[in-house]
Formats: structure tokens, C-alpha cells, sequence
């Protein structure tokens, strides 16, 4: 099996982590079982002691070595390869990245973090032949006065978290007891801090102490990124806590459709606000316009879905007036593209993320979205409603007809289209699938099959250049084409809808790989948060998605992917999705607040969209300047990631009572 080593940091020695044999620890090992494959790793208990006769204070290093050219790390959720670090790093968005030495900020050959930071406590690495790793408990409870790592259903009050790292240039990935974040620290991808003393993060031992834990080893052959799924199964099944149950699902999407209709509609513009802040003098309501994504039809159209399943003509008139709002004024005469923002009654590409995109011009992630969505509610309206709307069809097939000419020559859709003329500007990113998704979601509606060929060589594409990686970017526009989990679900709906309409195998096994994906974003256990809010009123991080390895927090946009897991299960009844899909739906029932001020602000069915699991994004405050775990606001297109998920082909099953009679 692979070899081991250990290392310590004092706080008293500096930075240099020195071997064990220069401090007063010892360290011992012992092989339990196992044969270093994906299903069975070798699993050892190690045990340290402090012989000496001063308490010992520091950080705690275990290295797994590899031996790899071009290694490609994966630290789920924080670290995937390189993080682009072959990639130009002067960017506005700062993300940790790894080059070989020399290097510059915010570039390192190591890295380590505190466990939360990842969603699952491993840290693996691609040598190009090999999966190699570790994973071992996230942190530490005391238990009869005895410092023990932690397991799913062991009892003990929490003590401390671990920590996990990797180095190219020493070729090793760790675990280590006690943690840093090293060598900088990013609060959110534009404030950060050195390297600091070790302090509150440090691990203690007295004299005669010791500490035993498990450690799983990893190192078996596999063809590519892909392989470090089977690895992270092990973790899932290992370290899984199912989340809290949280109200029923028919009551979620009752209290959320209601908040967003009663206190975030503009009835002036027509739309809905970006956020509702709950001020001691009232509400304060914020535009942030926008036709997809952060605002408009992400919010409308699912609480549009909510509407017509719970019969609230009230909800589905208002949702209405928005869809319709866009899908009359939007188009940019020029070229047949939705432009993507209205202020003060004019149109433009102009958003709140404007000052950061690479070029002036139409977005293909919120363009395609935008088009998918609006066919959703097309969809809705017909089956639930009776009601049709030629013009919203007229409206998709349009944009359609532009998009599927900017297609490069590898078939990828652009990042930015034209103002002018349409044509795409640049590409290498992922936000393009989403005009796959919504020219799929045509061609499925409609039997109109004219894209097929163009939509099956770009799932292709996609697949190939990014999904079979294990490295999607480009998805969002804040954070400068850097790793994240948003663009993923564009393409989970794309090929949910390809195979639907061609019945053919290897798309569903890309479905299965942009799903594991997707779950290496996915909490598998319960983190334990000590910032309040979410410190106190129980909730959960296991079901919830990180967002990217940029934006350090979890957001509910996983949530509304719950109709394409649910697909998979039933096209498959493959055991692992089912329970993740489980995960997803009891988290989703479980972050909306059940009274009001149940998160310390605002009212009953009001959520936002940042929920803090980490240290990461740790900016909002309460009145004493200390920190809050989650953003005190409400948030319509994070309340309809959540409506979207419940209120489409799951809602039969979660809600039958309502979903008796009401597919009309």
C-alpha cells in the first residue's frame, strides 16, 4: 500500500512543518483492512501522543504521496485540477489556484483548508493512470473527556474541525488535525488574508494525551477525472447524514409562492425585486433587474408553477403580467436576442454584472435561459391551465433560430453573442449549454426536430470538453470563469430532454456523469455550523450545493434540478441518485423560514439566497457588528429555484392530495 508520512506545525516554530521525530509526538499505524480500491480502501487507525512533558499545540499534518506530471487535484467543492490555474490569473474574481513554483497570488503549488470549506471530506488527485487519496473525519467531538473524530450518530460535543491540502510540487495530498487556511484565506473572491497564526485553529494535546482516528487510503487505476466518483461514493455512503426534516413540502411551496406575491412585486415595473430587506422602518425593496437568473423569469415562471398547483389564480395572474412584461418588450430588434435587463423602461445588456463580462454583449446563459424558462411556463399553462400562449412558443423559436448559428466550430455555444449582429464573441465556457437546454426543451415540446443534429454534436461537445473532466467553468457571470456547479444544471436539463426524445443509452450515462458531477457540490453530511442563524435553528448542509469554488457559500439553484434526478431514478432506479435526490428534496423543505423571523428577519416563506456552511462569505451582520450565517433578505429567484424543483414532475409525489386531478 502507499505510504504515509506525518508532519507538524507547532505554534511556536513558525510556518515549517517539521517531521515528527523533531517534536515530542510519536505516531503509529495500523492496517485494518482493506485493498485500496474505490469500494474498499485500505483503512488505518493511526494514533498520535504527546510524550512529552509540555502541552502541545499546532497543526497535525498525514501526506499521501503520488507521482504524476500533470496531476489534477479534487478537494469537492473548493479544488478541482488546477482550479484554471494554467489559466491567466489577473481576473476581478480571486480564487485559490495551483501553478508550480515559482508563482504568484492567487496562484500556489499547496493548498490547505479547514474541512467545512469542502463538501466532502476527501482530498483526491488524478495522476492520469491513477485515482490516489484520503479521507478521514471532517472534526472532532469530545467524548468522556477524549478528543475523538467524528462519525455519523457518534455522540459528543463538537471540539474542533480538521483540515485537508494538496501540493504539486511535493506531490502530496493531506489531512491534517488542527487546520490552516493557507496560504491565503479568501472571506469571498474579493477579500482575502495571508497565512495567520495558528491560534483557535490549533490542535492540543497534553502530556501522556493521545488521539486515535481512521484514515481511508485510495489508489487504484482509472481512465480519467471521472474515476474520482467511485471514491467519493465510498465518502457518501461512509460519512452520510440524511438532512433535518423540515415542513411539508405542500406547505413550503404554499409559505414561499405567498411571500414572493405578498411583498416582492413591483406592480409599477411589473416584476419582481431582487431582494425584499425587512428594515426596522419596513421594507426595503431592490430592484436588480434581470430576465433570468438572479430575477425575472426565474422567479416568475416557477412561482407561476406553484400558482396553477395550488389554484392561485391570484399568484398565476401576477407571475403573468412579468412572463408577459418580457416575452412582448425584450427583443433586441437588431439581431432577434432578448436583451437582458430593463431599467427605468429601457432595454439593455447593461446588468448588475456588466463592468465584469470579458466583452460588451448578450449573455448565452441568461439568453438560453431565459428561452428555457419561458417555454417551462408555456409547457405549464398548456397542461395545468387549459391556456396557450402561441406568442411565448413564437418568442423561443425566434432567439432559437439565432443562437443555433453561433455554435463554433466544435460546437459549443459562445459565452457572448453580438448587440449587434448576434454572432458569438467568445467562447471556452460552460453558461452556453443553457441555449442547449432550451433548444432541447423546443425540440422535445414541439417534435420539431430541425436543431436535433446540431443539439446531439454539441451535448457532444460539452461532454467531452468539460462533463467527463470533472471541471466545469464559465458557467455564472461573477466569477470569471472559474470552477462552479451553476452551469452543470443547464446541461443536466439538456440531456435529460435529448434522451427523452432519442432514447439513446450514452446519454443517459452522461447524464449519470454530469449528476456525479453535480454531486461533488453536494454536502453528504451535516457540517456543524457555529454562526447563527443556521447554528441555531438546526439546519442542515447535507443536500444542499455548494456554489463554486469562488462564491465559498450554498444556494438553493441545486433545487431546481429535482425533476432531471428524478428522471434519472426512474429511467435507471440507480440507489445512490435516489438517496441523493432524498437529500436534495428533505433540504429543500428545510431552508424557507416556517414563522416569521425564524432566521432572525423578515416573515413566514421567506428565504435568501446565501446560506453560510463555512467561513466563507461571512460578510452580513446583526446590529452588534457580529456575524450572520445567511443573508437577511428575501430573494424571489432563490425562493424559485426551490418552487421550481417541488412544483414540477416531483409534485405528484410529494403533494398527492393537491396533484389528484391537477395534470388538466
Amino acid at each position: 500500500m502507499l505510504p504515509i508520512c506525518f508532519t507538524a506545525r507547532t505554534c511556536l516554530q513558525g510556518e515549517v512543518y517539521r517531521p515528527l521525530e523533531e517534536t515530542a509526538l510519536t505516531a503509529r499505524t495500523e492496517l485494518l483492512r482493506g485493498e485500496g480500491t474505490a469500494k474498499a480502501p485500505w483503512v488505518l487507525r493511526a494514533t498520535i501522543r504527546n510524550g512529552g512533558p509540555e502541552p502541545w499545540r499546532g497543526v497535525i499534518r498525514l501526506d499521501c504521496p503520488f507521482d504524476a506530471a500533470d496531476p489534477r487535484f479534487f478537494l469537492p467543492g473548493f479544488l478541482y485540477g488546477t482550479n484554471r490555474g494554467d489559466a491567466p490569473l489577473v481576473t476581478d474574481s480571486k480564487t485559490p489556484r495551483v501553478r508550480r513554483s515559482p508563482t504568484e497570488f492567487p496562484a500556489s503549488p499547496w493548498w490547505l483548508v479547514r474541512s467545512d470549506r469542502l463538501s466532502h471530506p476527501a482530498a483526491l488527485v488524478f495522476t492520469g493512470e491513477q485515482v490516489i487519496g484520503l479521507s478521514a473525519s471532517p472534526y472532532y467531538v469530545l467524548r468522556e473527556g477524549r478528543k475523538c473524530p467524528w462519525r455519523p450518530g457518534a455522540e459528543g460535543a463538537f471540539c474542533q474541525y480538521a483540515g485537508f491540502g494538496c501540493d504539486i510540487d511535493r506531490q502530496t495530498v493531506s489531512y491534517t488535525l488542527g487546520y490552516e487556511n493557507a496560504p491565503w484565506f479568501f472571506l469571498h473572491s474579493h477579500a482575502w488574508q495571508p497565512r495567520g497564526p495558528l491560534d483557535g485553529n490549533a490542535f492540543r494535546l497534553e502530556p501522556g494525551e493521545e488521539v486515535a482516528f481512521h484514515i481511508a487510503v485510495f489508489a487504484y487505476a482509472a481512465a480519467d477525472e471521472r474515476g474520482i466518483h467511485a471514491a467519493l461514493r465510498w465518502v457518501y455512503d461512509t460519512f452520510r447524514q440524511p438532512p433535518r426534516r423540515g415542513a411539508e413540502a405542500r406547505r413550503v411551496i404554499g409559505d414561499i409562492a405567498q411571500a414572493v406575491f405578498r411583498d416582492a412585486w413591483m406592480p409599477e415595473r411589473e416584476a419582481y425585486a431582487g431582494f425584499v430587506f425587512d428594515r426596522p422602518e419596513g421594507y426595503e425593496l431592490r430592484a436588480l433587474p434581470s430576465i433570468a437568473w438572479t430575477n425575472g423569469l426565474a422567479a416568475a415562471v416557477p412561482l407561476l408553477q406553484a400558482a396553477l398547483r395550488l389554484h392561485r389564480e391570484d399568484i398565476r395572474s401576477q407571475a403573468l403580467r412579468c412572463i408577459g412584461r418580457i416575452a412582448a418588450r425584450a427583443i433586441n430588434p437588431r439581431n432577434g436576442l432578448p436583451y437582458t435587463v430593463e431599467q427605468d423602461g429601457r432595454w439593455s445588456n447593461r446588468g448588475w454584472w456588466y463592468d465584469r463580462q470579458p466583452t460588451p454583449g448578450h449573455s448565452a446563459y441568461l439568453v438560453g435561459q431565459a428561452v428555457y424558462l419561458l417555454l417551462k411556463a408555456w409547457d405549464a399553462e398548456r397542461r395545468l391551465a387549459g391556456c396557450d400562449h402561441p406568442e411565448w412558443l413564437a418568442f423561443a423559436a425566434s432567439v432559437l433560430e439565432v443562437t443555433e448559428r453561433s455554435r463554433n466550430g466544435d460546437d459549443e455555444y459562445p459565452y457572448f453573442l453580438s448587440e449587434q449582429s448576434g454572432a458569438g464573441l467568445c467562447y471556452d465556457a460552460f453558461g452556453g449549454a443553457w441555449c442547449l437546454a432550451a433548444a432541447a426543451y423546443y425540440t422535445h415540446l414541439t417534435g420539431d426536430r430541425r436543431f436535433l443534429p446540431g443539439l446531439l454534436r454539441s451535448e457532444r461537445h460539452y461532454h467531452e470538453a468539460y462533463v467527463a473532466h470533472a471541471m466545469c467553468w464559465g458557467g455564472p457571470l461573477d466569477i470569471d470563469g472559474q470552477m462552479d456547479s451553476e452551469g452543470i444544471l443547464a446541461y443536466l436539463r439538456a440531456v435529460r430532454l435529448l434522451h427523452a426524445v432519442t432514447g439513446d443509452a450514452d446519454l443517459l450515462a452522461h447524464m449519470r456523469d454530469a449528476l456525479l458531477y453535480e454531486f461533488t457540490f453536494k454536502f453528504c453530511y451535516n457540517s456543524p455550523i457555529r454562526v447563527p442563524p443556521l447554528s441555531r435553528v438546526g439546519w442542515s448542509s447535507c443536500g444542499g450545493s455548494i456554489t463554486s469554488v469562488t462564491n465559498p457559500h450554498i444556494h438553493p439553484m441545486s433545487s431546481s434540478v429535482l425533476d432531471e434526478l428524478l428522471y434519472y431514478v426512474q429511467q435507471t432506479d440507480d440507489a445512490y441518485v435516489r438517496s441523493r435526490l432524498e437529500d436534495t428534496l428533505r433540504w429543500s423543505c428545510q431552508v424557507s423560514s416556517t414563522r416569521d423571523r425564524e432566521y432572525d428577519y423578515g416573515r413566514t416563506g421567506w428565504m435568501s439566497e446565501r446560506f453560510c456552511h463555512c467561513e466563507g462569505l461571512l460578510t452580513e451582520t446583526y446590529p452588534d457588528g457580529s456575524p450572520a450565517s445567511t443573508w437577511f433578505a428575501l430573494m424571489p429567484w432563490a425562493c424559485g429555484c426551490i418552487l421550481e424543483g417541488l412544483c414540477g414532475d416531483l409534485f405528484p409525489l410529494v403533494c398527492p392530495e393537491d396533484a389528484a386531478g391537477g395534470e388538466g
